[in-house]
Formats: structure tokens, C-alpha cells, sequence
């Protein structure tokens, strides 16, 4: 059942296969996998580079790099240290050999969602915001202990009789005092502020730790597509080189055909178009794998020196669950309705604190006082006096002109938002599930089909080459069963991509199945 997918081109005899297990013999565990090999299309030898008429450019001295940071030949379990971004985040380079790319590291998708998670700014930002959120925590929950503060004053006044200078009678002179008292106190929270503002304190947590998981899982999601969209690219340039190689073959036939008097110019002129059409067709796919490599570079945000490939096309699994256990299986894992029910919580919160504001509040205080003289006027005694009391204060706010009310009034209609972004929310996500698992159903029937129309391209592309050799046949037949072969290839790659691409949302849709399985 299996089909292989062989470039025309003799000298790049690279297969994809595409061997898809029946829907029977279907399990979490059981891989649809290509036969593994090497990547499509050696980077460093493209078609696109071929000689052309401009001299080459003067080679430039070779930047010194350390063994250690250039890339690897072959893929690794665990990303070494060299494709950490620079530790500091405000290192500019200033020099073209600090961004010159000096090779080409194939890794696997596995590798490259670790190095996303392990590298990327957004998420390390999200983890930086729940760290805050921690600490706002702590700051909140310390109201519920006891405050002590320290107060301290040293006073020197100048005193005299009036009329009189000073000194003048003996009755005048300087005075200095130091007094000092420890102050401790406790709010009893009676109005319910203090435990309103830990709650709130509490859901901005949870928020953020929301916002962490879902940061994660769309990071995995496009760091999945920049991969699959570097797959393609490649895939594409095999194509074409097969087009090409084709084209090239067919140029020469047409020529030969010519000169000997069996062809006619309008043959030839029409292989040299196909020829120049093959050649910006891998042209373009070149400088389309490229644009794609730097993305998935970039999302991987890998030392700019290092350019990312991937390794061979392959089915990337196959999916357990009916549509109706996925669309159950999201509703129960997506962090999405959670924030949504955490945010109806914290708007409820605030509503409590708002209200609190016009509530009584009863506190508790201790105090201690000590108030000694160190200098005094002729004729009086220096003295250290101190004191001890203990107290409560009561406050309530009877009127501020319904201020709390009305800010507690926005709280409600806050909680009825959340609402109404819950049930949103919810919808979506059901679309969501829907559309990915629809299109993984799509395109693996697809791939079956792709897969049979690659074949019949094939030999229809071998019946037209014989036929024109035996002169039953016109140009125009093999211009056109190469073309075809050439769309049934690229229809058969695309398949197999938009199969995965649709696995990939459908995990995200109910928020990673692997994990959810567990």
C-alpha cells in the first residue's frame, strides 16, 4: 500500500515515503511514520546556487568559532548549549561576522518545541509575570500580621523672659528633649478587606499561571507550523529539482530531435520555456525555504550564527478519540474557560473590597513611649519619663457619596462579562475541535488519494515519453504529464503536511493530547 516518491534526478535519489497505517490498526502509541533518512535536499549544495555568469565574490577570512558551537551533521535528544540565545537580552551585534550564519543544524520537532520552550522571550515573560503575581501574594497575605513601627524625634528650643535677653535674670536658658515609642497593630478585619484583597491576590495567581499554560501551548502549536513550513520548502525543492532534471532531459531529446530532422523549432522553443519555468519554480522554492528556515530560527530564537533545518517528512501520528470525546476532553482542559471562571472570581473580590470601604473595621494597637530631657535650663532637673497603653480603634465610613456602591456596581457587571466570555469562549473552542478534526479526516483521505494520482502522473509522464518516441506523440503531451506529475507530487507532500498541521491544532484544540492522555 506503501508508495515512494522518487526525484527524477538521478543524482538526488532521496524518498519520501509515505506509508499511512489503516484507521484499524490506528492507536495513540502507533506512529504513521515515512521511512526515516537523511533531509531532503542537502543544504549546502542547491540547484539555486548553479554557476552563474557574475565572477564570485573574493572569499572573506573565516571567523574563528569554537568547535563546540558549530552545528552538527546529525540530530541530538538533548539541544546542546551552543543554540542557547545570549544570556544577555540587551547584546546587540555590531559586526557582520556576529550574524554571519555558519552552518546548518538539522533537528527533529521534538528538539525543536524543547528549545522553544527552553528559549523563548514570551514564555520566559509569562513565567517572569507569574513570579510577580507570587509576590503580590506575599504581600497581600502579610496583612495578616501584626505591624510594629519605631518613632523617634530629638526637639532643642531656646527659652527666655519676655524683655529681656537671654540669660538676663537667670530665668532663660536651652532646653533639649529626646523621646522615642514602639508602636504595634492589628487590623481585626471585621469588613472583609483584607480577606477580599488576599482572594484577589490569589486569583491573579492562578491568572498567570493560566496565562503560562496557554503561552506554552501556543508557542508548541507555531513552533510545529515554522517546522512543518521549513518540511514543505524542502519538499518543494526536491520537486522542483525533479522538474528541472526533467525539463533538462527533455531539452536535450527535443534538440537531438531537431537536428536530426524527426522534430521542429516550436518543440524546442516549448522545452526551453518549461526549462525557464523549472528553474524560477526552484528558485522561488529556495528562497522560500530560506525565508522559512530564519522563522523557525527566529521562533526558536537560536544564536543568530546558526541557521535550523528539519529532518525527513513523516505522518506525525494518528488521533484515538471520536469528535465528541475531543470536544468533551477540551471543554475539561483548555485554560481558556478556566480563566474565564477565575476572572468571575476575582471580579467578585473586587466587588467585596468596594463594599468594604463603607463597612466598620475594628483594629488594635500597643504602644510604648519614652521621653527623657538631656539638656535643661539653669535651675531644673533633668528627667527620663515613659509610658505603656494599650487601645482599639473603630472606624466606620457612614456616607462617601456612593462611591463604593457604584465601583462594587462595576464589579457585578465585570462578573456578567466573564460570564458571557465563558460561554464564548466554550464555542470556540468547540469550532476549534471541529474544523482541526474535520481537516485531519480530510487530509488523510487525501493522502491515499495524492498518493494513487502521483502514481498514475508517473506512469502517464513514461507513456507520453514513449509515445513521442515513437512519433504517435506531441510535445505538448509530455509538457503536460510533467507538469502533472509534478503537481501530483507537490499535492502529495502537501497532504501529508496539512494532515499534520491539522493533528497539531486538533492536540492544541483540546490543549496537547499527550498530556491530556495522562
Amino acid at each position: 500500500m506503501a508508495a515512494t516518491e522518487a526525484s527524477a534526478d538521478d543524482d538526488n535519489p532521496t524518498a519520501v515515503d509515505t506509508t499511512v497505517v489503516p484507521a484499524a490498526d490506528r492507536s495513540p502509541q502507533a506512529a504513521l511514520s515515512l521511512e526515516p533518512g537523511e533531509a531532503a535536499i542537502p543544504l549546502e549544495d542547491d540547484p539555486a546556487d548553479a554557476p552563474s555568469p557574475t565572477p564570485p565574490a573574493q572569499p572573506r577570512p573565516e571567523v574563528a568559532i569554537p568547535q563546540s558551537d558549530r552545528p552538527t551533521e546529525e540530530g541530538f535528544d538533548t539541544p546542546p548549549d551552543s543554540l542557547n540565545p545570549d544570556p544577555n537580552p540587551l547584546l546587540t551585534p555590531t559586526t557582520p561576522a556576529e550574524v554571519e550564519i555558519i552552518g546548518t543544524q538539522p533537528i527533529s520537532l521534538e528538539t525543536a518545541i524543547e528549545l522553544a520552550f527552553r528559549n523563548s522571550e514570551t514564555l520566559r515573560t509569562a513565567l517572569l509575570q507569574l513570579e510577580r503575581s507570587q509576590a503580590g501574594l506575599q504581600a497581600e497575605r502579610a496583612a495578616l500580621l501584626p505591624t510594629a513601627s519605631l518613632n523617634s524625634n530629638l526637639e532643642t528650643s531656646n527659652q527666655g523672659f519676655s524683655g529681656q535677653g537671654p540669660g538676663v535674670g537667670g530665668g532663660g536658658g536651652t532646653s533639649t528633649r529626646l523621646g522615642a515609642n514602639v508602636r504595634a497593630e492589628y487590623d481585626l478585619g471585621i469588613s472583609g478587606a483584607r480577606s477580599a484583597s488576599i482572594r484577589s491576590a490569589e486569583d491573579q495567581v492562578r491568572l498567570a499561571e493560566l496565562a503560562v499554560e496557554q503561552t506554552r501551548e501556543e508557542l508548541r502549536l507555531a513552533t510545529i507550523n515554522d517546522y512543518y513550513a521549513v518540511q514543505e520548502a524542502i519538499e518543494q525543492i526536491r520537486i522542483n529539482q525533479g522538474f528541472l532534471a526533467e525539463a533538462e532531459r527533455n531539452l536535450r531529446d527535443t534538440q537531438l530531435r531537431e537536428e536530426v530532422g524527426v522534430g521542429t523549432r516550436f518543440d524546442v522553443l516549448q522545452a526551453e520555456v518549461q526549462l525557464a519555468n523549472a528553474r524560477q519554480s526552484l528558485t522561488q522554492a529556495t528562497s522560500q525555504r530560506q525565508i522559512s528556515q530564519r522563522q523557525l530560527a527566529r521562533r526558536l530564537n537560536v544564536p543568530p550564527t546558526i541557521d535550523i533545518t528539519t529532518l525527513a517528512v513523516e505522518i506525525a501520528g494518528s488521533w484515538p478519540l471520536s469528535l465528541e470525546e475531543s470536544i468533551v476532553l477540551a471543554f475539561q482542559n483548555r485554560a481558556e474557560l478556566e480563566q474565564a471562571l477565575v476572572e468571575r472570581e476575582f471580579n467578585e473580590s473586587q466587588r467585596q473590597l468596594q463594599l468594604a470601604q463603607i463597612r466598620p473595621n475594628l483594629g488594635v494597637f500597643a504602644q510604648y513611649g519614652l521621653q527623657s530631657q538631656l539638656t535643661s535650663p539653669a535651675g531644673v532637673s533633668s528627667s527620663v519619663d515613659d509610658g505603656f497603653s494599650l487601645g482599639a480603634q473603630f472606624t466606620w465610613q457612614l456616607f462617601d457619596g456612593g462611591a463604593a456602591r457604584a465601583r462594587a456596581t462595576q464589579s457585578d457587571l465585570d462578573i456578567q462579562t466573564s460570564e458571557l466570555d465563558y460561554a464564548s469562549s466554550r464555542n470556540d473552542i468547540r469550532v476549534e475541535v471541529e474544523e482541526a478534526y474535520y481537516t485531519l479526516i480530510a487530509n488523510q483521505a487525501n493522502i491515499d488519494t495524492a498518493r494513487a494520482a502521483e502514481n498514475q502522473a508517473r506512469e502517464a509522464l513514461e507513456l507520453a515519453n514513449l509515445r513521442f518516441n515513437a512519433g504517435v506523440g506531441t510535445q505538448l503531451d509530455v509538457t503536460s504529464a510533467t507538469r502533472e506529475l509534478t503537481e501530483a507530487q507537490g499535492n502529495l507532500v502537501s497532504a501529508v503536511l496539512d494532515y499534520n498541521r491539522a493533528l497539531a491544532r486538533l492536540e492544541r484544540a483540546v490543549s496537547n493530547l499527550s498530556t491530556a492522555l495522562n
